[in-house]
């Protein structure tokens, strides 16, 4: 089959690679739509803490079921499918707290084992879950990142009522900003540099966005401040906008050796509280079963498809800031 393989050092190739055999427990998935994101940009520099080389990337996709293993229940070839990436021992300390997003022996695919950006993607049954009924597998690739920000959300106090403030309006701070209207948030502001970007937001809820958080209406801060853009100056900024008894939510990947101020004396005196949120944990059947209601608000987000073949110029377009979320589909035919 062939395949986008990435060496850590900024090398993209196309190769040719043996196309995998599912064991049986394992679904073997030919995928029709894989988003590219900030997770994969890291990839390719070598700047993702726990990326292992060489490594097929690929972690938000949907695609059809192929051929299943002897064990195999409940799948059948054919199906339109989504797939948690995380795969998870389940008997780990974290895996029995409900947080298999901390595994002790997690495997990523598309980050730690191949991923979707190839003809076909072998993975266990335990992680495959069919799509619903009428979502496609374009709005199937948003579940990924919707589940991330599930998971956030189940970190964080009820936004009900309360002013939001999210940093970066990338596929996953604009997702933020559409559950958190759906959720009932009170005000919903979003600091993102670039215009586009920023009216994609307001289409999506928020109320008001802007390039800086000192053109917005803060004069006390928000009582949830979600970092959704990995940028060091954009975390401090946020640490500094959470209002009293506030809570802020680290989204954003940043590199592993960014560090940023932190003022103890703000935190005591305020109260604050500051939470990371990390991949999805076990919110990927709740975003399956969320992503009909909202399929259309977030279907607009893919906003450039290519081919696998094109992966590199995908790279650069989801980089730029004209783009929204970048898909490409490897169930399209061409050669680089």
């Amino acid at each position: 089959m062939q395949a986008v393989v990435l060496d850590g050092a900024g090398g993209v190739s196309w190769q040719e690679l043996p196309e995998p055999v599912p064991g049986p427990g394992d679904v073997l998935i030919a995928p029709a739509a894989v988003g590219i994101c900030g997770t994969d940009l890291h990839l390719v520099e070598g700047s993702y803490a726990t990326g292992r080389y060489p490594v097929v990337p690929g972690h938000e996709f949907a695609g059809t079921v192929v051929e299943i293993g002897a064990d195999v229940r409940g799948i059948a070839a054919g199906d339109l499918v989504g797939v948690d990436p995380n795969v998870n021992c389940g008997a780990c300390r974290w895996c029995r707290a409900g947080a298999p997003n901390l595994c002790e022996r997690l495997e990523a695919v598309g980050v730690t084992r191949n991923g979707a950006c190839a003809d076909r993607v072998v993975v266990p049954r335990h992680v495959v879950h069919r799509l619903p009924a009428g979502v496609d597998t374009t709005v199937g690739a948003l579940v990924e990142p919707l589940a991330c920000v599930l998971h956030a959300l189940d970190r964080a106090p009820s936004l009900r009522d309360r002013d939001v403030l999210v940093y970066g309006a990338g596929s996953i701070g604009l997702l933020m900003c559409a559950v958190a209207r759906q959720r009932g948030a009170g005000r919903i502001q979003v600091v993102e540099p670039h215009a586009v970007r920023r009216q994609a937001a307001l289409r999506l809820g928020a109320d008001a966005a802007a390039p800086a958080s000192t053109a917005l209406d803060l004069p006390d801060g928000a009582e949830v401040v979600i970092e959704a853009s990995g940028h060091p100056a954009a975390v401090t900024d946020a640490l500094d906008r959470i209002a009293v008894r506030g809570t802020l939510v680290q989204m954003g990947v940043t590199a592993a050796q960014t560090i940023v101020p932190l003022h103890p004396f703000a935190v005591f005196e305020k109260e604050l509280t500051v939470l990371g949120s990390n991949s999805l944990a076990d919110c990927y059947p709740a975003a399956v079963e969320a992503v009909p209601d909202l399929a259309a608000a977030i279907r607009p987000l893919v906003t450039h498809t290519l081919p696998l073949a094109s992966y590199a110029d995908a790279l650069a377009v989801a980089a730029s800031p004209e783009a929204l979320k970048v898909h490409v589909d490897p169930s399209e035919r061409q050669t680089p």
